[in-house]
């Protein structure tokens, strides 16, 4: 195996030179023309001045370009930073100041519409439309020269490689820097565990500028397996009928995803013959979604993970064989990477015991770009802390509690919002739920619900209160509730709970 991140196309195309390293639409694209593009871009790079380090915005969906750009940038020595290719002029002028990138990268129509952003941006020297391989060099002139006579970068391990802008918990965007170590140590663990190889045919619905969709394009580049990219999510039996087309192996989600996939599709009366397992991360499952999915897919493997971007971003996975055993359970951690639980003075806790998820290995980030108080916070001592509370069973399997953050305080009392959710999903025609806090004169805090019903199911509040009253205590009864069609959720697919609370957007 490469020991260089950069080098994974390339050990591919030349491993597998004929084989499709990735499908979008119509277009079917093998190891050794990817390569080939990869390659002639990196050194149009290099000789418009790109030099090692400098940051350089990528604004393209997923497609064969994106890989091309994604691979180019990392050979020539530069740092990739992915943004929405539909990003507002407010969020994008944001990342723009703060990793004040040297070049752009994205197709011409979505770059003439942030002119006004981009001509702003100081840093920016070159602007590139991948479409038709023109580079633009008129601005913040003599860039063009600085890389002449220089070759691709033979990058260290530990060198900056990716910038991936997450809101967390804030709502301020925190660019979390991954190195070149990072994302290789993190992509190995995962081909491990998951079985790889140049077999597997991956089905992508999650965007390549997310952690967990970046680990989808490094694993199966890493295999030698194949990407088959689909961008219209929106319509879930266009996703189904592709994936019995292409006959993929692979298929990953986050809740939200399967949950629609559940009860707003067809899921349930197809056969999959070729689908060999399904992957769950980017939030708690609930064990009543999960069940359903495994009913779905009675042949297929299941695998629950977790882990965060600044983990590059696998931490723990559960064995599809424990799946129904230990419900609700996130499993172990992966190979390369030790977790422990801690409590608020960071001594472990015991089995059975409430503590932060503490987690370390050589996938842990190089910390948040421009923000040393907010790393300091969060890396201590080579751990990343996560910010999670769990607990362990005696057999040492992990469980999510919910998020510090996000724990409700209200009458002296500390709730998890993710353990009512996964209560409320296993009443019958609720399709998702969410908990979140409200502000109360008496309690501190409220408990306010809000119900996404099962398409076809009548639920009314007084069903929900009546399900409250028989499975929570008298003090987690909500004092409202809400149903929407849909809650809403981020760009990456979770459920967007500032916008529940109705908090201003950062």
């Amino acid at each position: 195996m490469t020991a260089l991140v950069h080098d994974l196309l390339r050990v591919s195309a030349e491993r597998y030179p004929d084989r499709i390293a990735v499908v979008c639409g119509n277009r079917r694209v093998p190891y050794s023309r990817l390569q080939q593009r990869a390659t002639d871009l990196s050194e149009r790079l290099v000789a418009s001045g790109l030099a090692p380090g400098e940051r350089v915005l990528v604004l393209l969906e997923n497609s064969p370009e994106y890989l091309v750009t994604y691979f180019s940038v990392l050979r020539a020595g530069g740092v990739v930073v992915p943004v929405a290719h539909d990003a507002n002029e407010r969020g994008l002028g944001r990342i723009v100041a703060d990793c004040t990138p040297s070049v752009v990268i994205g197709r011409g129509e979505q770059l003439r519409a942030r002119e006004w952003t981009l001509g702003d941006a100081v840093s920016v020297r070159t602007i590139v439309d991948v479409d038709s391989m023109e580079f633009d060099r008129r601005r913040r002139g003599g860039g063009a020269l600085r890389g002449a006579g220089r070759r691709p970068v033979d990058a260290e391990t530990n060198q900056l490689a990716l910038i991936l802008y997450t809101s967390g918990t804030s709502g301020r965007p925190k660019g979390v820097m991954l190195t070149r170590r990072n994302l290789l140590s993190n992509a190995a663990s995962i081909v491990e565990y998951l079985k790889l190889t140049y077999e597997d045919r991956v089905m992508v619905v999650l965007p390549f500028r997310y952690s967990y969709g970046n680990s989808l394009l490094t694993t199966h580049v890493l295999a030698g397996g194949c990407l088959v990219l689909e961008n219209r999510f929106a319509f879930p039996n266009v996703v189904l009928d592709r994936m019995q087309e292409e006959e993929v192996t692979g298929f990953a989600g986050v809740p939200s995803t399967f949950a629609i996939l559940l009860n707003r599709s067809s899921l349930r009366t197809r056969v999959f013959p070729a689908l060999r397992y399904v992957t769950q991360a980017g939030g708690a499952m609930s064990p009543t979604l999960a069940r359903e999915l495994k009913e779905a897919l009675p042949e297929t493997d299941v695998f629950i993970m977790y882990g965060q971007t600044e983990a590059a971003p696998r931490l723990t996975y559960l064995e599809p064989a424990e799946l129904l055993r230990r419900p609700g359970s996130i499993g172990k951690a992966i190979p390369g990477v030790r977790i422990t639980l801690r409590d608020e003075e960071g001594i472990p806790v015991r089995p059975g015991e409430i503590g932060e998820i503490v987690a370390e290995g050589d996938n842990i980030m190089a910390g948040y770009w421009n923000s040393p108080q907010e790393t300091a916070a969060v890396l201590k001592n080579g751990c990343l802390y996560t910010g999670d509370l769990g607990r362990a069973d005696e057999d040492g399997f992990l469980y999510v509690v919910g998020r510090r953050s996000e724990m409700i305080k209200t009458g002296g009392h500390r709730i998890s919002p993710k353990e009512m959710e996964h209560t409320l999903a296993a009443m019958p025609g609720v399709a998702e739920a969410a908990v979140v806090g409200v502000p109360d004169a008496i309690l501190g805090q409220a408990i306010k619900v809000f119900i996404a019903p099962t398409v076809g199911k009548a639920v009314q509040a007084a069903d929900v209160l009546r399900f409250c009253s028989e499975n929570f205590e008298a003090f987690l009864v909500p004092k409202e509730i809400v149903f929407l069609d849909e809650l809403p959720k981020s760009a990456n697919g979770k459920v967007d709970r500032s916008a529940l609370k109705g908090d201003p957007p950062a």
